[in-house]
């Protein structure tokens, strides 16, 4: 995993404009006669993800001197907090184009690009049965009970 991480004082990407894209993952073949035939391009698909971050100057300040230095104009993986469908989660990422950044509202600085994740992080594979296999507004109703009863109920009975 890379050491390079994004800076802990800048913010995350805004909800508007994030979208995740995933990389085409099979490889297509057409025949002659029949189907065509499909197989799996990665065991690690890499998805771009559209980001825009609003900074004040300051962080915008840190966020080129960091974006030259570091990550190298764009050619560094580094680790980032993203959001996605397991919530925010830190993964490594590159640029995969240079930022844009714009003047709005007369201080703060708007910020575009797109970043490259090597692999979107899902839940497991067991996990996801679980949940296929289960109502799961009760399971996570019953996740949240065990989970005041370990950490809040419990540690107060033995004190």
């Amino acid at each position: 995993m890379t050491t390079i991480t994004f800076p802990k004082r800048l913010p995350y990407p805004t909800v508007e404009g994030y979208s995740i894209r995933p990389d085409e993952a099979i490889i297509r073949t057409d025949m002659e006669a029949g189907p065509a035939r499909q197989r799996r391009r990665y065991t690690q698909t890499p998805s771009k993800i559209a980001v825009k971050w609003i900074m004040s100057p300051e962080q915008f300040c840190l966020f080129e001197a960091w974006y030259k230095y570091y990550a190298k104009e764009g050619a560094e993986w580094f680790v980032i907090t993203l959001l996605g469908g397991i919530g925010l989660t830190e993964q490594e990422a590159r640029f995969t184009q240079q930022f844009e950044a714009s003047i709005i509202a007369g201080r703060l600085w708007q910020i575009t690009t797109e970043l490259e994740i090597r692999d979107r992080p899902t839940i497991t594979e067991d996990a996801m049965l679980i949940i296929m296999d289960s109502d799961f507004q009760k399971l996570e109703f019953t996740v949240d009970k065990l989970h005041i009863l370990v950490h809040k109920s419990c540690p107060n009975k033995l004190n």
